[in-house]
């Protein structure tokens, strides 16, 4: 149909009209709340590259997931700053029972049975060179040793009562290791959360300052395991192998700059996708809201809504909680 019988602003006219139209749509059970766990109590600590994000202590967290869960939250996401004399070259400390995830783990599920609670299975949080892999005598990263480790990790966190256990390290074959390991320990109902795309993307850079890894990693890269950003069908390929080895969910990581990544997993899997909104995006975008630049809620419900239309099944974002109370207000 030509104009004027077809006029596409007619759909356009009222908030009610478009959102009659929407395609696409943004709530609560789309997002998952990244969050930096401190050892011992009371403890809250600002993250200078990370504006408005703080580190926490599993009391503390406990309080604000609490409130968040009653908004309707349904996932956190576990990510340990752990004290220097807890890292190692062989990062024994990851699969220690009574580590700081697993006991966090412990705590939440005995407060919130019903919030799911998924963990980061690499070990740069607890190496002493900063690298997810294990390392030999000239610097290389050592798959299959590495792979060994992430298995011990995981099942460490399954047994503290982990959801989903999320491989972030892109070693290759360590999900239908951990998928084994899982099984024949009982523990046929974790999922796996694989970040089956992960980009050696510069957009790490606060996160890493905010787990304390960066200082250890120096001038050293991860561009040896973590994904070419020029590619795209070798995602593809890393997906379907993930999804072969038993992953349940995957991860596109960064995630606004791959968005193009995102719809091609949603166009040719099945599962759910799932993307991070990576510390370095939260910067940028954070800084141009407290700079005034930019308008806080319209920016981040824009940058969100960009990550559904593109195909996301669930986001992995440091704005859920504010989300999460802008969503209530809007109810």
């Amino acid at each position: 149909m030509k104009y004027p019988a077809t006029r596409k602003r007619r759909l356009r006219a009222s908030s009610a009209l478009r959102n009659l139209s929407a395609e696409h749509t943004l709530n609560a059970h789309d997002l998952i709340w990244p969050v930096f766990v401190l050892p011992g109590e009371q403890r809250k600590k600002a993250i200078n590259s990370m504006p408005g994000v703080f580190r926490l202590s599993v009391d503390l967290l406990i309080e604000q997931l609490t409130q968040l869960h009653q908004l309707g939250l349904n996932a956190v996401a576990l990510f340990p700053v752990v004290d220097q004399e807890f890292k190692s070259e062989t990062a024994d400390e990851a699969w220690n029972p009574n580590g700081l995830v697993q006991t966090t783990v412990k705590a939440i599920k005995q407060a919130l049975p019903e919030l799911a609670v998924i963990t980061d299975v690499a070990l740069d949080p607890y190496t002493s060179h900063g690298q997810d892999g294990l390392i030999n005598s000239r610097g290389e990263i050592m798959n299959d040793i590495t792979v060994d480790a992430l298995v011990r990790q995981a099942l460490s966190h399954a047994q503290a009562g982990a959801d989903i256990v999320a491989p972030s390290d892109m070693m290759d074959g360590r999900i239908g290791a951990i998928r084994t390991a899982l099984e024949q320990a009982d523990y046929q109902h974790t999922a796996i959360l694989s970040y089956a795309a992960k980009y050696a993307s510069c957009f790490y850079g606060p996160f890493r300052d905010a787990v304390g890894s960066a200082g250890n990693l120096g001038a050293s890269s991860k561009e040896s395991y973590q994904m070419n950003p020029a590619n795209a069908n070798e995602a593809l390929d890393e997906i379907a192998m993930d999804i072969d080895e038993g992953a349940d969910l995957v991860m596109i990581k960064p995630g606004m700059p791959y968005l193009d990544i995102i719809k091609l997993a949603k166009e040719n899997f099945q599962l759910p996708i799932c993307a991070y909104q990576v510390s370095g995006e939260y910067a940028m975008l954070q800084t141009a809201i407290d700079q005034g630049f930019l308008a806080e809620k319209p920016a981040i419900m824009e940058a969100l809504l960009c990550f559904k239309r593109a195909g996301c099944d669930a986001i992995l974002t440091y704005y859920a909680d504010r989300v999460l109370h802008w969503l209530h207000e809007a109810q």
